[in-house]
């Protein structure tokens, strides 16, 4: 078999155009409560918001780099610009999106998926700033509300600030209190009492400016007997220099109701993705995870769930890639604080040409959770010598009357597989991609068809790196 050499520079297409858009506002590198009051004082927001923002600064000085995980000493927000607003107005029409911004998002698929029907609802955000924000008319006259997060802070100020960091605590880690700091831009959706979103919503952040950080915030909150499907995805081009994704998802099933929430993140090789998720459930809720992580020099995603009320379920099921360079940590972490709750875990990870694959998680049985079931699953896919992939799950129980298991397996590509491929006429690469998109196919068969195509198109893309 030819022996393979690497290529640490893959074309990533469309999701490395640079456009050459201007701004409106443009604040300093660094982290000052002079620059979270500038932008503070650019979205006219509340005191509370400022207050909040304010607390938040002295939290990141206090706090250190977090000890687990990959090191973050590169991290210096002395070099990072918190905040720059793009040269565009919000638009509810996509031909009144400035021409350079809306190119790239035509790029992407998105306007192509709302006209299609394939999307209820579309926001696109570009650095720190939503430019564009529709939703369907019959949505809103069920009463659900999708807006950008700046525009929930002040239309709808009681319900956003009832929820404000109850999912996310600012001290939970040094980077969530970057992100109550200088957030800008997100998604806010609440749907009402027994409405059904069956159509997809989705919110899409473009970071495009070198030595920048997007710090967007997502609240969601499925009210009793509802249910919601939401996607999110997420790209930026490759620069030089280092850019910070510390993005925050807050999330709110009540009694009866079911969220899916997905998540495909294809950021740059520069880029440290810092992005903090979780979910609070409620009596006989349904969360539903799906994510697939791609590109970034370094990630750091564990969605957490808590599971507050009795019969509360959460599934997570996650695919990581890790290239040459790259160290991807994925996980999951549960709390069980209810009886008879259950989690699920499946979390895979693909690495290649030196590239590490992290699976990190924490499952918590409280004692007063009698009853509750957790099962996790975790499948790592090497496909050289040089790559490496680990497992590290915490299990914590604190009631007898609980079952869980956990199992765990590493390998790598089987050659014999591969052989036999070859020998009925199939390309040695195309016979690994194969083996690569039917290790994958779990998590492909959660998404809807047109972003598991996408899903796919990101494997082999990551796969073009290695070639004969």
């Amino acid at each position: 078999m030819a022996k393979k050499t690497i290529v640490d520079d893959i074309d990533r297409g469309v999701y490395d155009t640079i456009q050459e858009v201007g701004f409106k506002t443009k604040l300093d590198a660094g982290l000052t409560k002079e620059i979270t009051d500038k932008i503070s004082a650019e979205k006219n927001e509340p005191e509370w918001m400022r207050d909040l923002r304010r607390r938040a600064v002295d939290i990141f000085y206090e706090l250190d780099n977090p000890v687990w995980g990959p090191d973050l000493s590169e991290v210096d927000l002395d070099n990072i610009v918190t905040y720059i607003s793009p040269d565009a107005n919000m638009e509810d029409d996509w031909s009144k999106v400035p021409k350079e911004i809306k190119s790239m998002f035509d790029k992407l698929g998105i306007p192509e998926a709302e006209k299609g029907k394939l999307l209820s609802g579309v926001g696109a955000q570009y650095d720190s700033e939503v430019v564009y924000h529709n939703v369907q008319k019959e949505l809103t006259e069920q009463g659900v509300i999708f807006l950008d997060f700046d525009t929930a802070v002040k239309e709808h100020e009681d319900l956003v600030k009832k929820y404000f960091q109850k999912a996310i605590p600012p001290r939970l880690h040094k980077y969530t209190a970057l992100h109550y700091a200088v957030w800008s831009g997100g998604t806010f959706v609440y749907v009402p009492k027994g409405v059904h979103v069956e159509v997809p919503l989705q919110t899409y952040y473009r970071l495009n400016a070198p030595g920048a950080g997007q710090f967007e915030h997502t609240m969601i909150i499925v009210d009793e007997g509802a249910s919601c499907r939401f996607i999110e995805g997420c790209s930026a081009p490759k620069y030089n220099v280092l850019n910070i994704h510390a993005g925050s998802v807050e999330l709110f099933v009540e009694k009866n109701a079911k969220l899916n929430f997905t998540s495909i993140e294809n950021w740059s090789r520069n880029m440290y993705n810092l992005n903090t998720k979780r979910a609070v459930v409620g009596e006989n809720g349904r969360m539903e995870w799906v994510g697939g992580s791609f590109g970034s020099k370094v990630s750091m995603l564990y969605p957490g769930t808590m599971l507050n009320g009795e019969g509360a379920v959460v599934d997570n099921v996650t695919l990581t890639f890790a290239g040459s360079g790259q160290i991807i940590e994925n996980g999951a972490q549960v709390f069980h604080n209810a009886k008879n709750t259950k989690s699920n875990i499946d979390s895979r990870s693909i690495s290649k040409s030196g590239g590490v694959s992290v699976y990190r998680g924490l499952v918590k049985i409280l004692p007063n959770a009698a009853g509750s079931v957790s099962t996790g699953s975790c499948e790592s896919l090497m496909l050289d010598s040089e790559s490496r992939a680990d497992t590290i799950p915490v299990i914590i129980n604190e009631c007898k009357e609980a079952t869980i298991g956990h199992e765990a397996s590493i390998g790598r590509v089987d050659e014999e597989v591969v052989n036999y491929m070859c020998s009925r006429g199939i390309s040695e690469n195309e016979a690994k991609a194969m083996i690569v998109r039917g290790f994958a196919d779990p998590v492909a068969r959660e998404l809807p068809l047109e972003y598991a195509v996408e899903m796919n198109n990101l494997i082999n893309l990551e796969l073009e790196g290695t070639v004969g």
